[in-house]
């Protein structure tokens, strides 16, 4: 009989442990990912301690390249088939959770009271997404370079004036010494171009859109502070400052192999340029009346309107938000922890870390992208404006026209709500 009760008691364990098995529910998680090794192992990583912490939630993770993924979402939710996670690019957020892509997230947000402003994904008054990381771009050069061309070294408290700056262009041209003074990476297209030029657009005064009423960008991407910047961009391109088409190898070797004397680049790149030099200077924008301006917003994670179980896919994201993950984030592909307290916890984030400089840069000078769901539309059309202007446009002719396609935008999509 003890041996009928041990067996009896065996398999009421064994079915009770299927049953518990059986109960978890998978959840679908997409991400942009597909080819970078080291940032899509620390997410796995990631989505493997979650999985193990409890025994609700099981998470999936499906990869797409970054240059297909925004399509693949939208292709996802026209056919109604979205994930219950998905990432998310900061300035593409509002958009999406206009359009009925995503829900607000379920979290404690006291979490995120210290994270970067730039890595939290407002949209109309509620948190969509959250990042575990942002990025900034800086003027990287050399202190030799600086050294040999007899310039100041700017600092954040006293960035190099548009004067300046243009100074050291036309220093480092006549010197001989590079293939060209600047690069501005235009080998890189799409979101890069609003990224990284649109802060110089707004250090001049101008916008993509007018940000008090978010219904038209007449005045602010056509009035005169645009078109002094229009043309200060023309300038660049004209007097063989930097080139208006790039070759991608020299976009990603070209300022490490002395090929320029200056690089617009965001600290993913960093830690490859310090591996080549030893002097490297990570320096702010420089100011063209209206401040220092940088980019601010990244990738982040939020939960899809398609979701069933909005509580699990939120409690994966709020799992995710630990110091420790924002560090190997961090570490593996050089990326601003949102935290400073993670940042502790980095060899290169760190109080007097080569790339401290870049906490530094986003509190300081970073803006993030037009916070409206037309920025996509926006974003496009900016891109083009620049491109054509580059090579050659009429300034005042390209940026009427970019506000023309902006605004008929708008008027099309009922404001945006706004």
């Amino acid at each position: 009989m003890t041996s009928l009760r041990l067996l009896a008691t065996s398999i009421a364990i064994t079915t009770a442990m299927s049953s518990a098995a059986f109960a978890q529910t998978t959840l679908t998680m997409w991400y942009h990912g597909a080819g970078n090794e080291v940032e899509s192992n620390i997410v796995n990583q990631i989505i493997s301690d979650f999985n193990a912490s409890q025994s609700d939630w099981v998470v999936e993770m499906q990869s797409f390249p970054q240059a297909a993924y925004n399509d693949s979402v939208v292709a996802g939710a026209l056919a109604g088939n979205l994930p219950d996670i998905l990432d998310v690019d900061g300035p593409v957020m509002p958009n999406w959770a206009w359009s009925g892509y995503m829900q607000p997230l379920q979290i404690d947000e006291a979490k995120i009271a210290n994270y970067l402003p730039g890595t939290k994904g407002v949209w109309n008054g509620e948190l969509y997404s959250i990042g575990l990381w942002d990025a900034a771009i800086s003027l990287v050069t050399r202190q030799s370079y600086l050294d040999e061309l007899g310039l100041r070294t700017p600092t954040l408290a006293e960035p190099w004036t548009g004067e300046e700056f243009m100074d050291a262009l036309a220093k480092a041209k006549a010197s001989g010494n590079f293939d060209y003074a600047l690069d501005l990476g235009t080998a890189w297209t799409g979101e890069w171009y609003p990224y990284a030029f649109s802060p110089f657009l707004q250090s001049f005064g101008g916008d993509i859109i007018d940000r008090s009423t978010y219904t038209s960008a007449e005045g602010v991407l056509n009035g005169d502070a645009a078109v002094a910047f229009g043309n200060w961009w023309q300038g660049l391109f004209e007097d063989g400052y930097a080139q208006a088409t790039q070759d991608p190898a020299d976009r990603d070797n070209g300022f490490n192999s002395g090929k320029y004397a200056f690089s617009w680049n965001g600290n993913w790149a960093a830690l490859g340029t310090l591996d080549a030099y030893d002097d490297v200077l990570f320096l702010p924008a420089p100011d063209f009346g209206n401040g220092s301006k940088i980019g601010a917003a990244s990738w982040q994670f939020g939960v899809s309107a398609a979701s069933e179980h909005p509580e699990g896919a939120s409690a994966f994201i709020e799992f995710a938000l630990q110091d420790k993950y924002l560090a190997e984030f961090s570490n593996g592909i050089g990326l601003i922890p949102a935290t400073a307290s993670a940042a502790a916890m980095t060899e290169n984030y760190k109080e007097g870390g080569p790339l401290a400089v870049f906490f530094d840069l986003s509190e300081a000078q970073a803006l993030v992208r037009p916070v409206t769901p037309g920025y996509v539309v926006a974003a496009k059309v900016f891109e083009k404006a620049l491109a054509d202007i580059a090579n050659g446009a009429d300034v005042q002719d390209a940026l009427d026209s970019a506000v023309d396609e902006i605004d008929a935008d708008v008027a099309k999509n009922d404001n945006y709500g706004f």
